[in-house]
C-alpha cells in the first residue's frame, strides 16, 4: 500500500508531499489541472521511461518517491535480498530522479537501483491501468497475457517454452545439415582431394629442417672432404701429427719426472691428451670415409623438399601447421560423410523434443479453454454490474497443434470478442466498443483478474495499490454510479487510487484530494488538497453545475454522499 507520495520539480508540481489512506482515494479537479501528474509521477516509481520534458522549468532535475508498506511476498523479498536491500520496519522506499538531461537514476531504501529492480517491485506493490493499457485491450498478444494471468499458468508455459526451444534449436541444425546437398557434396570432394594430398606425403614432424640439413651436406660433399682430410691429417698421420708429437711430449715429460717430482702428474695429461686426439681422428676418418659425393640422393631430397614447400604454401606456413590442417579436413571429411547418420540423430531428438511440446501445448490449451468459459462468465457478470446487463463478451482461444502454429506461448491465439446490444453477434473489441464501454471493460476485467489472483495468493495486510487513470471515460450517469460501486467494491481488499472528473464516482471515494493550478509570479504550480467532509460537498457540486455552485448542486452532492454511504 502507498502511505505518501513526495513530488519535487516535476512538470508543473513545484514541491507537493500527499499521504494516501486504504480504500478508495478519489482525485478530482478541473480539466488540465494536472491530475494525471501523480499517476505518471507514480508510474516513474513503478518503472515507466523517464522525459527530460517532465523537469519543471529552471530545475536540474525532477525527484519522486513513494513510501509503500511492503507485502510479505516471497518473490518481493528474494528480489530485494538480490539486490543486497533491507526492508525498514516493513516499509519500502522507492526514489526516481530525471535530470534536465534525459537520464535518471533509481533508489530503493536510498541505495542505488536498476530501472528493472524498479519493475520488478512493482509487481508485487500494485498496478496502473490509463489510457495506454486500455488501448492495449485490442491487442491479441495482451489478451493472451490476461488469460493466461487468469488461468494461472506459469509453470506450464515456461514448461512449453522450454521444449519449444529445443525443437527449434533441432529445426536449425537439420537445415545446416540438409541445407544444401550439392554445396555440401562439393566440399567433400574438396576435403577428400586435400586429405588425399596431405596423408599421402607422409610427413614427419620436423623433417624439412632435417632434410635442409642434409641437401645442404650434399651439395657441399668435394668441401667436406677437403677439410675433412686435412684435419685427419694434422691429428694423427705421419711424423708430424699432433698425435705423434705428443707421443714424443709424453716420453719427455716422464724422463723429466724422474728427477722433477712436482712434474709426475704431467705424463698422465699428456698421455690423455693423446688418446683423445687419436680417438678423433679416428672418427674423421670414419666420418671421410662415408663420406661421399651421392647425385640421386640429391635430387631425391630436393624434390622431397619441393613437395613439402608446396603443401606449406597452400595449406601452412609451417610444416606443424599443414600437419594440424591435415587432422581438420580428416575431421570435416568424417563429419560429411556422416551427415546423414547426424541428421538421424537430430531427428530423432527433434521428434522427442516435439511430443513433449506437444504434450505441454495440449495441456496449456485445455487450461486456457477452461479459464476462457470462465472469464467471459465472469466478465458479463461485471458488465451486468456496470449496467450493461445485455452485454456479450466471448473470450475465442483458436489454434491447433499443426506445426505452423507453433511458439514459445503454445500454440493457442486469444481474441476477445464483444456486443453490447442484443440481436448482434460478438466482434473483436477493437471494432465494436465505444470508448465508454471499452473502459467498463476494462473494469470488468480487471475485477476478475483481481478476484482470481486474490484466490491462489496468500492473505496479505499491505494491500495492493490499483490505480486507475480516467476509467470513467465516456460514461456518466446510472453508468457512473455503477462503476463507482465497483471501485468502491475493489477497495475493499486493495487500496485503489482514481483520477476521475465524474461526481456519481468521486461520491464513493474514501479520501477524496483535489487538484488545482494557481500562478505566482509569473510560474504555474500544481497544489493537491485533501478534503474535509463539507470541502467534498463543494467539490461535488462544482463537478455537477460547474464553475457556479448553485444551492441545487449543493443538495444534490450531499444526496450523492448519502446515496454512497459517505
Amino acid at each position: 500500500m502507498l502511505h505518501e507520495l513526495d513530488i519535487e520539480n516535476y512538470a508543473v508540481v513545484a514541491k507537493l508531499r500527499v499521504g494516501f489512506q486504504g480504500g478508495l482515494n478519489l482525485l478530482t479537479g478541473e480539466t488540465g489541472s494536472g491530475k494525471s501528474i501523480l499517476v505518471d509521477a507514480l508510474s516513474l516509481l513503478f518503472g515507466a521511461r523517464a522525459d527530460a520534458d517532465s523537469v519543471r522549468a529552471g530545475a536540474e532535475k525532477a525527484r519522486i518517491s513513494g513510501v509503500f508498506e511492503a507485502p510479505s511476498s516471497p518473490g518481493l523479498r528474494a528480489a530485494l535480498d538480490e539486490a543486497g536491500i533491507e526492508l525498514e520496519q516493513g516499509e519500502l522506499i522507492l526514489e526516481r530522479h530525471v535530470l534536465s538531461g534525459g537520464k535518471s537514476r533509481a533508489y530503493v531504501n536510498g541505495r542505488p537501483a536498476t530501472i528493472a529492480l524498479l519493475r520488478e517491485l512493482a509487481e508485487h506493490l500494485g498496478d496502473i491501468h490509463g489510457q495506454h493499457e486500455q488501448q492495449n485491450l485490442f491487442s491479441g498478444k495482451h489478451q493472451m497475457e490476461m488469460l493466461d494471468g487468469f488461468a494461472s499458468v506459469a509453470e506450464l508455459l515456461a514448461e512449453a517454452a522450454k521444449h519449444y526451444r529445443d525443437w527449434r534449436a533441432c529445426e536449425r541444425e537439420l537445415a545446416e545439415l540438409r541445407g544444401n546437398e550439392q554445396e555440401r557434396l562439393r566440399l567433400l570432394d574438396l576435403y577428400r582431394f586435400q586429405h588425399k594430398e596431405i596423408s599421402g606425403a607422409a610427413l614427419q614432424p620436423d623433417e624439412d629442417a632435417t632434410l635442409e640439413q642434409e641437401r645442404h651436406r650434399l651439395r657441399n660433399v668435394a668441401r667436406l672432404q677437403e677439410s675433412a682430410a686435412k684435419a685427419s691429417e694434422a691429428l694423427s698421420e705421419g711424423a708430424s701429427s699432433a698425435a705423434a708429437q705428443l707421443k714424443i711430449a709424453v716420453r719427455a715429460m716422464e724422463e723429466l719426472a724422474r728427477f722433477e717430482p712436482e712434474l709426475e702428474p704431467w705424463p698422465a695429461q699428456l698421455e690423455s691428451a693423446r688418446a683423445a686426439v687419436e680417438d678423433a681422428g679416428f672418427e674423421l676418418q670414419r666420418y671421410l670415409d662415408g663420406l661421399e659425393a651421392d647425385p640421386d640422393r640429391l635430387d631425391k631430397v630436393e624434390e622431397r623438399l619441393a613437395n613439402i614447400e608446396k603443401l606449406k604454401r597452400k595449406y601452412g606456413k609451417t610444416l606443424a601447421e599443414v600437419l594440424a590442417y591435415g587432422g581438420e579436413v580428416a575431421k570435416k571429411v568424417s563429419e560429411l560423410d556422416n551427415a546423414e547418420e547426424s541428421a538421424a540423430k537430430v531427428e530423432k531428438r527433434r521428434a522427442e523434443a516435439a511430443k513433449r511440446y506437444l504434450a505441454a501445448a495440449e495441456t496449456l490449451s485445455a487450461k486456457r479453454k477452461a479459464a476462457a468459459k470462465k472469464l467471459q462468465k465472469g466478465v458479463e457478470k461485471e458488465l451486468a454490474a456496470l449496467a450493461m446487463e445485455r452485454a456479450r463478451f466471448e473470450v475465442v482461444v483458436e489454434g491447433g497443434p499443426a506445426e505452423a502454429d507453433w511458439t514459445a506461448d503454445g500454440f493457442d491465439h486469444a481474441r476477445f470478442d464483444f456486443s453490447a446490444n442484443p440481436g448482434q453477434p460478438p466482434r473483436p473489441l477493437a471494432q465494436v466498443a465505444s470508448g465508454g464501454e471499452l473502459s467498463r471493460v476494462a473494469l470488468s476485467l480487471k475485477t476478475c483478474l483481481l478476484a482470481e489472483a486474490g484466490k491462489t495468493a496468500k492473505r496479505d495486510k499491505a494491500q495492493r495499490t490499483l490505480v486507475f487513470d480516467e476509467i470513467d471515460t465516456g460514461v456518466g450517469g446510472r453508468v457512473a454510479e455503477a462503476i463507482g460501486q465497483r471501485l468502491q467494491s475493489l477497495a475493499a481488499g486493495s487500496q485503489v487510487l482514481c483520477v476521475t472528473h465524474l461526481p456519481q464516482i468521486a461520491g464513493f471515494a474514501h479520501a477524496h484530494y483535489t487538484v488545482a493550478k494557481v500562478e505566482k509570479g509569473g510560474q504555474t504550480f500544481a497544489t493537491l488538497t485533501e478534503l474535509g467532509a463539507d470541502e467534498r460537498v463543494e467539490e461535488l457540486a462544482r463537478m455537477l453545475s460547474g464553475a457556479k455552485v448553485t444551492p441545487a448542486a449543493l443538495e444534490n452532492a450531499k444526496q450523492l454522499l448519502k446515496t454512497a454511504g459517505r
